[in-house]
């Protein structure tokens, strides 16, 4: 599902709030999610799941066509953890297809 995707279905769900008024408080909750995943904090989404930054520590690699040593800086990867009423969801959902 896009942004745009999201946006539409809010946009038809809030008749009371203008498109800009939605992609406005959009736009916030995700800065607000992205500035407390920069600061080190954990964002749990209640039904969701949980978002968590973690570290891929700085370490010697060798490259695999030449064999070289190559140092590979700290970099940072994104951890989601799905809540417990998302997966009973999708897999009730699962279920029923068969």
């Amino acid at each position: 599902m896009l942004k745009s995707d999201i946006l539409k279905k809010l946009e038809s769900r809030q008749k009371n709030l203008s498109d800009n008024d939605i992609e406005q408080v959009f736009n916030i909750f995700t800065k607000k999610i992205i500035n407390a995943l920069n600061e080190g904090k954990k964002v749990e989404l209640r039904g969701f799941g949980t978002l968590k930054k973690k570290v891929n520590k700085a370490k010697e690699v060798r490259n695999p066509k030449t064999n070289e040593k190559v140092f590979k800086k700290e970099s940072f990867k994104l951890h989601f953890k799905i809540g417990k009423i998302l997966h009973n969801k999708l897999n009730s959902k699962l279920k029923g297809d068969e």
